[in-house]
């Protein structure tokens, strides 16, 4: 008998025990082109749309507003899937796309492998856009097999032409689909899903086009906007409205792949991260300054929603602050599965950049970095291709043609106000300086901004006056008191090398030095004489 009641105790004691050690699986939704501003969940919000299912996931976990990607899918793609920072894979752009990209190389280590390495039984999925290899040669249409994946459906382009008459690839073989592509992108979730053994554990990257152009009418029941007619005429009248119609029909099918985990008695043994990629195209972008959207480092580029939810989510219907890299969803999902020494399995001359969300995931921390970087470069240069790195407050913006800019986003969200136009306070040197130094330490090569805020600003000598500013060909020196030996001025870039010089200035009046060979970019004058020096910034555009 009293075996018996042990054998009773041990038994209800194993039932609380096992879901401490219970099968967690993990899907990734991406949006494509989608920035916060759409969501009313989020503070800097626009025009939003109803999204009730994705909003339902911030129930069951966290919500993060510092999350940052690159500016454009290819690159924010292989930054989730190798934990590395674009300048070390060579992906910094669209692949296939406006100025080009290289492609990813399969020799990278990615999750997948990672995770087949730990529990081979673990199934692994990538349905939806791929984007990180060109269709040609055939061989490229079996990389994501290449990079770990067991299964790969989807269209494998960037852009689709049509969603509902498109090409799909199944592992590597092509056929023509006139079903909704958002929709049969969840069809195809669901049917993979239905296929697994349900006794192991699964990774399902689903990454959808929507709501990437081309913006259309959404079929009937997948949306609210029965307003609108679907011509070319009444999208380009309209085409926010549009863009909405298509975030509600994907939010639609991303309920339904919910229904269908709870069907499957999965959704409680599931944890769902759903992100964006890159911000809004200028043409659906809610900012006054349209140069500042999609392709570009600035905040609206870079800055997209990130929920992280599900049973491993500690204290659910959090936000955090926290700064946030896509890297960082590389070491997030391999830990979510239990393997925790991971890095045992990278090579020492592969630096991986993620660090895993798993502290504030299980609400012991609250930070994992103390900056979030972000970049582009394309193979086909231009003045967009920069990158950026801010920590609480401030945000350092240098462009690979040499100029730079620089926000404090406490006071100034939108980035108006370049600081080094101005005079610089010595909170806003001692965060310049910070973040300058830690982005030549990350990216290598020579400090490129020692000699911005080596001397303040001296703009008092009344003798010397400089304009225009900002100039474009020539700088005017006006001169308003004479000395014996005359005026020199110093043009020095960012590197604080000389890149122009001219002696004994004078007399008094206006003078006017060429700056035409010079880049466009931010300088310092340094206006000297025998007694006295003072520097200024100039910049020539």
């Amino acid at each position: 008998m009293k075996q018996a009641k042990n054998t009773v105790i041990i038994f209800f004691l194993w039932l609380f025990i096992i879901p401490s050690f219970a099968q967690r699986n993990t899907i990734l939704i991406i949006a494509d082109d989608l920035s916060p501003d759409y969501f009313g969940f989020y503070e800097n919000h626009g025009d939003t749309v109803d999204v009730p299912n994705i909003r339902s996931l911030m129930t069951r976990g966290i919500r993060f507003k510092n999350f940052y990607s690159n500016p454009v899918c290819s690159s924010t793609r292989t930054t989730i899937l190798t934990g590395r920072y674009s300048f070390r894979t060579g992906v910094g752009g669209i692949v296939g796309g406006v100025g080009g990209s290289n492609q990813i190389d399969t020799a990278e280590v990615s999750i997948p492998k990672l995770l087949k390495k730990y529990n081979p039984n673990i199934a692994k999925a990538n349905i939806g856009k791929w984007h990180l290899k060109n269709p040609t040669p055939a061989i490229n249409l079996m990389s994501p097999q290449a990079l770990g994946y067991d299964w790969y459906e989807g269209p494998f382009i960037g852009q689709i032409p049509n969603y509902t008459n498109w090409t799909k690839h199944t592992n590597g073989v092509a056929s023509t689909v006139t079903t909704y592509a958002t929709s049969e992108n969840v069809n195809n979730a669901v049917t993979w899903l239905k296929t697994q053994n349900p006794n192991n554990p699964f990774f399902l990257w689903l990454a959808f086009n929507a709501p990437h152009d081309p913006l259309h009418l959404p079929p009937a029941g997948l949306h609210t906007f029965t307003n609108l007619s679907g011509t070319t005429a009444n999208i380009n009248a309209q085409p926010k409205q549009y863009f909405k119609a298509m975030i509600q029909a994907l939010d639609h099918e991303i309920g339904r792949l919910i229904d269908s985990l709870q069907v499957m008695n999965k959704m409680d043994s599931t944890d769902i991260i759903f992100v964006g990629d890159n911000g809004n195209t200028p043409r659906t972008a809610q900012i006054t300054d349209l140069t500042k959207a999609k392709g570009t480092v600035y905040e609206y580029g870079i800055q997209v929603p990130c929920i992280i939810a599900g049973p491993s989510v500690v204290t659910k219907g959090r936000v955090s602050n926290a700064l946030v890299n896509t890297t960082d969803l590389f070491a997030t999902i391999i830990e979510n599965f239990g393997y925790t020494n991971w890095q045992t399995q990278i090579p020492s001359s592969t630096p991986v950049d993620s660090k895993s969300l798993q502290p504030i995931i299980k609400n012991i921390g609250d930070s994992i970095r103390p900056w979030a970087f972000s970049e582009i470069f394309k193979l086909t240069t231009d003045s967009s291709d920069g990158k950026s790195m801010r920590n609480k407050n401030y945000k350092l913006i240098r462009f690979d043609y040499g100029a730079q800019e620089f926000y404090n986003l406490a006071v100034d969200p939108l980035e108006s106000n370049n600081l080094l136009n101005g005079t610089l306070t010595d909170a806003d040197i001692s965060n310049y300086n910070y973040l300058c130094n830690e982005m030549t330490t990350l990216v290598g090569g020579p400090s490129f901004c020692q000699n911005v805020v080596a001397v303040n600003e001296l703009d008092t000598n009344n003798s010397v006056v400089l304009f225009p500013n900002p100039m474009r060909n020539t700088l005017n020196i006006k001169l308003t008191k004479e000395t014996p030996e005359g005026y020199s001025v110093e043009i020095l870039d960012l590197q604080g090398k000389i890149v122009f010089k001219q002696q004994n200035i004078h007399p008094i009046g206006t003078h006017s030095v060429s700056l035409s060979p010079m880049p466009p970019g931010l300088y310092f004058a340094l206006i000297k004489t025998r007694d006295s020096n003072f520097i200024k910034k100039i910049i020539l555009e």
